[in-house]
């Protein structure tokens, strides 16, 4: 996994939308800087997911940035995406692994445990969290701050973003912490405009350099 790809990862919440169109607002981000994007719904139905996953993915890879569907394997290989992220809970990884061999697979961890476990299952890249207090998610595990995180990231040979909680105000804390990239949410999409916040996210980040390695199709 290209650890630059990582630098701004976006996931998507239906509530913080708040009546935007997911398409738009995705635009809107990528095309200000966001590298990754990872549709996330908790709600939406089957039918309803792969529906705009198909509509999302149309957008993410004109713009060239790949599409990590949350959780859901069946939808990610029907839409075409270029990945998917399992947490606790989810399908466990080596499962997902062996339904999409050829995928990105991205692994939510909190834990040595948790990190030995995807290194092991084959995961291509690990979320490390929760970095911050986040009401995005109710069942969030515990709060790592940045010296958890710094933790888990000296011991992570995968690359590696921080998520949860990440603002403007403590982006920098949690790259300090030795990941390739943060991994938001709410300071994104709750916000009204896009497009500053992406970029004001950015200007609270250093240059990172990265080795390119694109899904191939994404360059056709």
């Amino acid at each position: 996994m290209d650890r630059a790809t990582l630098k701004l990862y976006l996931a998507t919440d239906p509530v913080l939308l708040a009546g935007r169109d997911l398409c738009a607002v995705v635009e809107q981000a990528v095309t200000a800087g966001v590298t990754l994007v990872q549709f996330r719904d908790k709600t939406a139905d089957g039918r309803t997911l792969l529906e705009t996953a198909s509509r999302l993915h149309c957008v993410t890879r004109r713009l060239g940035v790949p599409l990590i569907v949350n959780d859901r394997v069946d939808v990610m290989l029907a839409c075409g995406a270029e990945g998917v992220h399992v947490g606790p809970g989810d399908l466990p990884p080596e499962a997902v692994r062996r339904l999409a061999p050829h995928a990105i697979l991205g692994c939510s961890v909190n834990t040595p445990e948790d990190l030995r476990l995807a290194i092991a299952a084959g995961a291509d890249y690990v979320g490390m969290g929760p970095a911050f207090a986040t009401a995005t998610k109710a069942d969030a595990r515990t709060v790592l701050g940045p010296a958890g995180i710094a933790e888990l990231a000296r011991a992570c040979p995968l690359p590696c973003v921080a998520i949860g909680g990440i603002t403007t105000r403590n982006c920098r804390a949690a790259w300090s912490a030795g990941v390739d990239g943060v991994c938001v949410i709410s300071a994104i999409l709750g916000q009204e405009d896009i497009a500053a916040a992406v970029r004001e996210l950015l200007a609270a980040m250093p240059a990172a350099p990265g080795r390119s390695l694109r899904p191939p199709h994404l360059d056709r």
